[in-house]
């Protein structure tokens, strides 16, 4: 979008963001691109985490406060100081950016802050978002125009007037109501005032487009008996704003066919990965697709190895031409040798001549980042034996080189080494990490482990159960127990754990399929039980009093 006035060399830009209702994958590329320049990030409390983390760390986050107590009871974003805080960052010469929950053309704030930006000539831009009122019926399942289309009036309940009840009313269009959740039951009932059938189906959907998404359906005169049966209604967390959606395409027969996200294998489940976010990226990113929530806690920490001269040694050899090849088995290997070339001023450029093997996707993708392409990858299995089955034996015909470079943990088995010799080669083995048991996570962590905060826990190897029951407990009885293989099963059986899944290959993500096949059965045999479709973590004692909605 093109400047609304000439650019001052004194003044900064402002870019008006929408972030959308809640999902991040609902940014758009240009939401990206823009939170990447920012110097400065004033966002709407709701979506601060959506924004935050496609920002530069140094990133200025200035705290906004509420107006009054009745705007913080209301959960009203009516922020005093927004528009002085924008203003001034882009006097300074700043690129701010100002992100708002869903558009910024519905948002009557950021109406006003433009209009602010404009008197004093500083340059701005709006960056489109997924509005609320759209998105959130659209992951609920409820479409809002069909082949025959149809009116659809959106209306705020805070704000709407008699006039616009009774226009509502009176009519057959399809009404998106903006309220809030203790306040949907008296909007129901406002409908109905004005003229709508009490029949006419309705949908309301808390937390819309996150994994704490939850929709009822009902018609305008059942609601309140329907929220009362769920148990959600009288409650302390009547504040959430709802997006209510009245008419016949809320049909509860018709959203139970469309509802793809509350749907989804695991959708809401809390999952425990014990790994480091950097181990766990491809992971985390899968388990999000089924609609998990997973939290990555280290099991174990990664320490220089006690004597570095051998290491020392194999890289300086990397350099003077003593290997074919150079074999990568994880992440932290190739993170070791790269701190060690930073160390000797080497670079990318060293592994000029040297073949590369890399264990799995995730070691490729983490050499690409280093600069340097894997010559081999595993067309199977990702593990020790798969590199081995795509491994070339020793020719020395065309092999100048006999020797492999193997930097690898001080615990590593020695399958590979003993793979490697068996195809004609010699190999180093250098221990270039050590791995030791990590700090305990948090005490909340620890009490949501052995209290049943977690839905499941995949276990990766025997180790990762080892430490996690050591450093924070076992794990509750009604938390699923998915483990990657028979030995790791092995290892949570003797510490008293149930093995509920078990990977048909080992590998995290058949792992994470076999898991979301289990979620899957589950939710099935409920409905088909009819019964309601609940969360592993929700079977324990107490723990419907704290669900989350």
């Amino acid at each position: 979008m093109n400047p609304t006035a000439p650019n001052h060399s004194a003044h900064g830009h402002v870019t008006f963001l929408g972030a959308g209702p809640g999902d991040p994958g609902l940014l758009t590329l240009r939401a990206v691109e823009a939170l990447a320049a920012a110097d400065v990030l004033i966002a709407d409390p709701q979506v601060l985490d959506v924004v935050r983390t496609h920002a530069r760390s140094t990133v200025d986050t200035p705290v906004q406060t509420v107006t009054d107590e009745a705007s913080k009871t209301a959960d009203v974003s009516v922020l005093r100081d927004t528009a002085n805080l924008v203003m001034s960052a882009a006097r300074g010469g700043k690129r701010v950016v100002r992100a708002v929950l869903g558009d910024p053309g519905l948002d009557g704030y950021a109406a006003e802050e433009m209009l602010a930006c404009a008197a004093e000539g500083i340059t701005f831009e709006v960056v489109p978002g997924v509005a609320t009122a759209v998105g959130v019926p659209a992951y609920a399942g409820v479409p809002l125009r069909d082949g025959r289309g149809g009116d659809v009036r959106f209306v705020d309940a805070r704000t709407a007037s008699a006039t616009c009840w009774a226009e509502v009313g009176a009519s057959q269009v399809t009404a998106v109501v903006s309220t809030t959740l203790d306040r949907v039951v008296a909007t129901a009932g406002e409908l109905v005032a004005a003229g709508r059938k009490p029949d006419t189906p309705l949908s309301v959907t808390v937390a819309g487009t996150t994994t704490r998404q939850r929709t009822w359906t009902a018609t305008l005169g059942t609601l309140q008996q329907t929220l009362k049966a769920a148990k959600v209604l009288p409650t302390a967390d009547g504040a959430q704003p709802v997006i209510a959606v009245v008419g016949e395409r809320s049909a509860a027969e018709q959203r139970e066919r469309l509802s793809w996200f509350e749907s989804k294998p695991l959708f809401g489940w809390n999952v425990l990965v014990p790994r480091t976010k950097e181990q766990a990226a491809s992971l985390s990113d899968q388990l999000r697709s089924y609609g998990a929530v997973p939290s990555e806690v280290p099991t174990i920490a990664v320490e220089p190895p006690r004597t570095p001269q051998q290491m020392e040694r194999a890289v300086k050899g990397l350099v003077t031409g003593r290997y074919e090849w150079i074999a990568f088995t994880s992440v932290n290997a190739v993170k070791a040798v790269r701190e060690k070339f930073e160390e000797y001023g080497l670079d990318a450029r060293a592994f000029a001549g040297i073949k590369v093997a890399a264990v799995g996707e995730q070691t490729a993708k983490s050499l690409i980042e280093f600069g340097v392409k894997p010559d081999l990858v595993p067309s199977g299995e990702q593990s020790a034996a798969g590199l081995l089955e795509d491994w070339p034996p020793y020719d020395p015909v065309f092999d100048p080189i006999d020797r492999v470079f193997l930097p690898r943990a001080d615990i590593a088995t020695e399958t590979l080494v003993a793979g490697l010799i068996e195809l004609g080669w010699e190999v180093d083995d250098v221990t270039a990490y050590r791995t030791v048991r990590a700090s305990p996570p948090p005490a909340e962590t620890r009490e949501a482990i052995k209290g049943g905060g977690f839905d499941a826990v995949l276990f990766t190897s025997s180790s990762t159960v080892r430490n996690l029951v050591g450093i924070a407990g076992k794990p509750h009885n009604v938390t699923v127990i998915a483990c990657i293989g028979p030995a790791t099963a092995k290892t949570a059986e003797e510490h008293g754990l149930r093995v509920d899944v078990l990977s048909p290959e080992p590998s995290v993500h058949k792992l994470a399929e076999a898991l979301a096949e289990f979620g899957a059965a589950r939710r099935d045999a409920a409905l088909e039980a009819g019964d309601p479709v609940t969360r592993p973590s929700e079977r324990r004692p107490g723990s419907r009093r704290r669900a989350r909605s």
